[in-house]
């Protein structure tokens, strides 16, 4: 085991404890780690540091930069207060509660900038890094394991390096991964992809062997994703999806192939990938951030011909599954850097078509991905953005209300643009799909209202939107009303306009 997952004999004399390893950690260092969505995170390292601060008590936090979630190490580092900053990306529910206390303090990123910040060296020294690694080659080079997120740029700007290697990850995973960096800006020469399936780099993370301090052998596996299962008004929004895609192929604006597909982490995007085994297209191509159980599924079916991302996120079936038979999925799909993965140049080039979740729309097309009622965070936006504004077919989904119907999610005015109007080509709900292509502001309002709208809310919306045309405008609105609805659920628990006869029985 020692011999064929440390190829480099110099390194094997470096191996230590978690515990050994994690006494490298200070109070106020700044921490790059490896992880994205749950996958292929530092897990043992960090683990044994928060056993540290629970049992003798020492106040220390950190500065933790990830790819995007960790897996329960993001809760237990919450738990014990031992983050003061975090980025790019976070799931986690503790975590989350900490940030929107003001206890983390949180920087939201696309994900494709948070290696250009840190190659300019505009979010300061990276102390320590920790990879996860299936081997280390000849050279010292570290091959990762179910995700390769941001560990590029960590390695090479860290002043020091931990290794944990996963026992529980097959050495068949090395040769899966793409590593390439681009040069420095500026006259940086265009990244060379034209095809998803094109190879610009090297199987492993470069790494100068000097910098490894500590080699860690773990077998704590990867945190399962939740796979929610499809419901009615899921399969319906995919349905109009699918559709809406057949409708672009026969029309010509499509090829019978489609193009690169995207689809960001959620149920709706899972259901649209696994509608994608019985609809008429064949020899289609994943270029995307995250391959969940659905592409997997689509390999198998001999619908999908090559897939391209930085992560996987699987239920614990198909991490099984994965794990246990890579060899045949290793010439259908590569792992690269995230900042290749969703990088604008490259999304723009192949004509993506981005499948993102949004919280909730307006009757103009902005969308708000992260912060519910405008202020408290949710997640983040992930690599929606890097996504929507390049892609060459953007799709937005939501389901037109949450909370039993005391939330629409299609108001006057969104509490917080994550992506503007401009970026936005399509918006779905299971009311329907509304194409806004090459509409103006006001023929947009018509076609959201009345295509994606709950009918208890649509009424309202049309009676909005009539009185602010009435005071004219490009993109009419009631300032004074904009946000009302938001208001009016802070104060009531409910968007919806109380019935005059239950007002009335109040009043009595």
């Amino acid at each position: 085991m020692l011999e064929s997952r440390i190829r480099h004999t110099g390194l094997r004399s470096r191996v230590v404890t978690a515990e050994e390893a994690q006494q490298w950690i200070q109070d106020g260092m700044t921490i790059g780690v490896s992880g994205f969505t749950k996958s292929g995170d530092a897990k043992a390292v960090l683990q044994a540091l928060v056993n540290r601060v629970r049992e003798t008590g020492e106040q220390l936090s950190i500065n933790l930069y990830s790819g995007a979630s960790l897996g329960e190490t993001d809760a237990l580092l919450a738990m014990h207060h031992v983050v003061a900053r975090r980025l790019p990306y976070q799931s986690d529910s503790v975590l989350r509660k900490q940030i929107n206390l003001g206890g983390v303090g949180y920087t939201d990123q696309h994900l494709s900038h948070t290696a250009e910040l840190i190659r300019s060296g505009y979010l300061g020294e990276i102390d320590l890094a920790i990879i996860e690694a299936t081997c280390i080659t000849e050279d010292g080079g570290i091959v990762p394991t179910t995700s390769v997120g941001n560990s590029p740029i960590f390695v090479e700007k860290a002043k020091r390096v931990i290794v944990e290697i996963n026992e529980t990850i097959p050495e068949a995973f090395e040769g899966v991964h793409d590593i390439y960096q681009p040069e420095s800006r500026p006259n940086r020469s265009p990244i060379p992809i034209t095809q998803v399936r094109d190879r610009i780099g090297t199987t492993y993370i470069p790494c100068d062997p000097d910098k490894i301090v500590g080699i860690v052998f773990t077998r704590l596996q990867d945190t399962p994703s939740n796979i929610v299962e499809p419901d009615a008004e899921t399969e319906r929004m995919a349905g109009y999806i699918l559709d809406f895609l057949s409708h672009e192929v026969r029309y010509g604006r499509l090829p019978q192939n489609l193009a690169p597909l995207q689809s960001g982490v959620g149920s709706v995007s899972n259901a649209v990938l696994s509608g994608l085994a019985t609809a008429p297209f064949e020899n289609l191509e994943i270029y995307t951030e995250v391959m969940q159980d659905a592409v997997f599924e689509l390999f198998d079916a001999g619908k999908v011909s090559f897939a391209s991302a930085c992560s996987f996120s699987l239920s614990k079936r198909m991490v099984e599954r994965v794990t246990s038979s890579i060899s045949q999925y290793k010439d259908k799909m590569i792992l690269r850097p995230q900042e290749i993965s969703n990088h604008p140049e490259v999304v723009r080039r192949l004509g993506v078509i981005a499948m993102n979740t949004a919280l909730e729309v307006d009757i103009y097309g902005n969308v708000n991905s992260t912060h519910v009622s405008g202020t408290r965070m949710m997640n983040g936006i992930g690599g929606s953005g890097d996504f929507a504004r390049n892609a060459g077919l953007t799709i937005f989904v939501t389901k037109s209300v949450a909370k039993d119907g005391r939330i629409s999610s299609v108001v006057p005015f969104v509490t917080h643009v994550d992506h503007t109007e401009h970026d936005v080509d399509v918006l779905v709900t299971e009311q329907g799909i509304a194409d806004l292509r090459g509409l103006t502001p006001r023929e947009r309002a018509k076609a959201i209202i009345q295509n994606l709208a709950h009918p208890c809310y649509r009424d309202e919306l049309l009676d909005y939107f009539k009185r602010a045309s009435a005071r004219g405008g490009h993109t009419p609105h009631l300032l004074e009303e904009a946000l009302s609805w938001h208001q009016r659920f802070a104060e009531t628990g409910d968007m919806r306009k109380a019935q005059p006869q239950l007002v009335h029985e109040h009043a009595l």
